[in-house]
């Protein structure tokens, strides 16, 4: 895909002769393309990193209370606890445009990955809540470049399966989601019972992840396409010609976002299905607990909600790519997320998985929105500024979500009023949703 990393791509060419593939990847035999290991190990680094993207959340939504507990936090505190990973994704992923310009996508992530599991390892034992923010900051630091650069990664090396690559990473993020969330709370009693050895174990699948990246940090291994361009328009003998000198001078034009109703609606919309997101990661378990439900099926109930994407992130972002307009889809999942509110708020023990059930399909607008991201811009320098556009801005949007739900249930004593509060969000996000979906480009409504 040339064009997605303008600046990466002069980078890798080697004047006077323009490169192909085969240059990057000694024995390949002739082609341009890469060899089908370098493919093969992609989709891996993608599956892997997308299952390290959740756990660092839902293993601490699991075992709130007993960190609660053993760092001595209030219902604020906790609440503050919850709306670290937004802030982070905002402060850190808006970052993850220029770091990829400068490094290669591939050695972000790969550096992401490290920087996950250093902060899992390093925050359940640095004693103290402020040494506990401070490790859960550097891993929320690594997930969010990452999340990031995702989309720009699938655009990228395969961009005629946009939809299903986006639900394979999107599926791999739910499991990841999902089996944090169920076995985090056994996993801690077999080893002991001390929540520090509970939280750190999920550092070993953010090392696991490091090394399908290894290969791709230094820019060695071009994506599919790049090598093709190049051997049209160049031979040894000839040198470059001047059109592909020309083209690999050119800047990707940059996009004024904030020019852009169809940004600002999906920035939004990724915002308010993020702020549901979280707040069911870091307390739909507490909930059911205050309910009289075991911990340990409370940290089942989390994982079924999450599970619940790994099937749905597959099917949503196809389905997506095939209708000229998404909004059906996001009133389907918000009406879902509504039914599922009530519940909690109706009978939260009695009918709890199929209220876990219910949550489970409202929370896969989050596959939608990356699918959108994808669709809502031509080109690959689009998807890079919409994708950090709205994650960074959605992220901002999210932050103060959780930290209310912790005040509101410490300061009325129930569970009535952040119920409330979470099914009064999901109103605007079917809006915002419903506009994010018409068959718009950024690029139309954007450029200078």
């Amino acid at each position: 895909m040339m064009g997605l990393m303008p600046r990466e791509e002069t980078r890798t060419t080697t004047p006077p002769t323009v490169r192909s593939s085969a240059a990057h990847e000694p024995g390949t035999p002739g082609g341009a393309s890469p060899r089908a290991w370098t493919m093969r190990l992609l989709v891996l680094g993608i599956v892997l990193s997308a299952l390290n993207l959740r756990p660092a959340i839902t293993s601490l939504g699991a075992l709130l209370e007993e960190v609660r507990d053993g760092l001595g936090m209030s219902g604020s505190v906790a609440g503050l606890l919850t709306s670290v990973p937004p802030l982070c994704f905002a402060v850190f992923g808006v970052m993850a445009p220029r770091l990829a310009r400068r490094f290669g996508p591939g050695a972000v992530v790969c550096a992401g990955m490290a920087a996950i599991a250093a902060g899992l390892l390093i925050r359940p034992f640095a004693g103290g809540t402020p040494g506990f923010l401070a490790g859960s900051a550097l891993a929320l630091m690594g997930i969010a470049v990452s999340n990031v650069l995702m989309p720009v990664i699938v655009k990228r090396w395969f961009p005629d399966r946009v939809g299903s690559m986006t639900g394979l990473y999107s599926m791999a993020l739910a499991l990841g989601t999902a089996l944090a969330a169920a076995v985090t709370v056994p996993l801690t009693d077999a080893l002991g019972g001390s929540w520090q050895t509970g939280l750190a174990l999920w550092a070993g699948l953010a090392v696991a992840a490091v090394l399908p990246w290894l290969p791709f940090v230094r820019g060695h291994v071009a994506p599919p396409g790049a090598g093709d361009k190049a051997a049209e328009t160049v031979t040894p003998a000839q040198g470059p010609a001047p059109a592909a000198t020309e083209h690999a001078r050119v800047e990707a034009p940059r996009l004024r976002m904030a020019r852009s109703r169809t940004a600002w609606a999906l920035a939004v919309f990724f915002g308010l299905q993020a702020t549901a997101a979280y707040i069911t990661m870091g307390w739909m378990a507490q909930i059911f607990r205050d309910a009289g439900v075991p911990a340990g099926t409370a940290g089942l109930l989390l994982a079924v909600t999450m599970v619940m994407g790994v099937p749905l992130a597959f099917v949503i972002p196809r389905l997506a790519t095939r209708l000229p307009h998404q909004g059906p889809i996001v009133l389907a999942l918000g009406l879902c997320g509504l039914a599922g509110y009530a519940g909690l708020y109706l009978a939260p023990a009695a009918g709890a998985w199929a209220w876990a059930l219910l949550l489970g399909v409202a929370n896969c607008a989050f596959p939608l929105a990356l699918t959108m991201v994808g669709m809502r811009a031509r080109t690959g320098p689009g998807v890079v500024q919409l994708s950090a556009f709205a994650q960074s801005t959605g992220y901002l949007i999210s932050i103060p979500g959780p930290l209310l739900v912790g005040v509101l249930y410490q300061h009325s004593g129930g569970w009535g009023l952040p119920i409330a509060l979470m099914s009064a969000l999901m109103i605007p996000q079917m809006a915002v949703g419903f506009l994010a979906g018409r068959d718009r480009t950024v690029e139309d409504e954007a450029a200078r």
